[in-house]
């Protein structure tokens, strides 16, 4: 029977298999909020790429750029990682290339250990995303994307969130599963002021009062769609 397991940021999933599973890269804050809003808009494909150097070539081959590092936009690109930046409905039918400080490096790792297939998993997204592993044959990993191969409150509870929904369907032996669903379990009517408590809740409230970006991430189901990687590209 399948397993499902979770892994609580990227430096630990060498420790797992994941070759031939099912990976949900998590990051609430916010790179797979982000992208699951940009494809809602009509994004037509993403390129995660693993350097700020990297995603600034593709500018030359007609890619929207975007690059964030410590929660911050890149000085020169065209966009950054605020889910609000990409509502504007002149992305649609765009290609994008994406680099953040922490989800994109989940996705490429994610890759390299040969992962079966690599979904997006957020808040957003949360029943599309349920609902299909419920139908998938394979083994999953929920892996956070964290903050630079730290621990993060957020896509745990987020993996806790998804544990809770899909349970039944999956064996659950792994000690980080059972500890997500319990923290969400314990946290489920107040989600969105343990996270403001997160240390990157608070980088955002410093560096950026104008837009609410937690509160947006933490919304459910409000993209009801399901980015996967095929070859080398996000898509629908």
């Amino acid at each position: 029977m399948r397993t499902i397991e979770v892994v609580f940021t990227p430096a630990l999933l060498p420790l797992y298999e994941a070759k031939g599973k099912i990976v949900v890269v998590i990051d609430i804050l916010r790179a797979t909020s982000t992208m699951c809003v940009a494809f809602q808009t009509g994004v037509k494909r993403i390129l995660p790429v693993s350097s700020v150097e990297e995603c600034k070539i593709f500018k030359d081959f007609d890619f929207i750029i975007s690059a964030e590092r410590n929660a911050v936009k890149v000085e020169g690109f065209d966009m950054g990682n605020s889910p609000f930046e990409y509502q504007n409905p002149l992305l649609a039918g765009k290609s994008i290339a994406f680099t953040t400080t922490n989800g994109t490096k989940a996705i490429k790792l994610s890759q390299k250990m040969e992962a079966s297939q690599i979904v997006i998993g957020s808040f957003l997204n949360i029943d599309v995303l349920c609902n299909w592993l419920i139908n998938q044959n394979q083994s999953v990993i929920l892996l956070c994307s964290g903050w630079k191969d730290k621990y993060n409150i957020e896509d745990t509870l987020f993996a806790g969130a998804v544990l809770n929904k899909i349970k039944q369907y999956y064996i659950i032996e792994c000690d980080a599963a059972l500890s997500s669903e319990i923290l969400y379990e314990t946290s489920k009517n107040d989600i969105e002021n343990i996270v403001r408590k997160s240390s990157h809740s608070k980088r955002f409230t410093l560096l950026n009062s104008q837009t609410d970006d937690v509160k947006f991430c933490l919304q459910k189901n409000l993209t009801p769609i399901l980015p996967m990687m095929r070859g080398e590209y996000l898509m629908l």
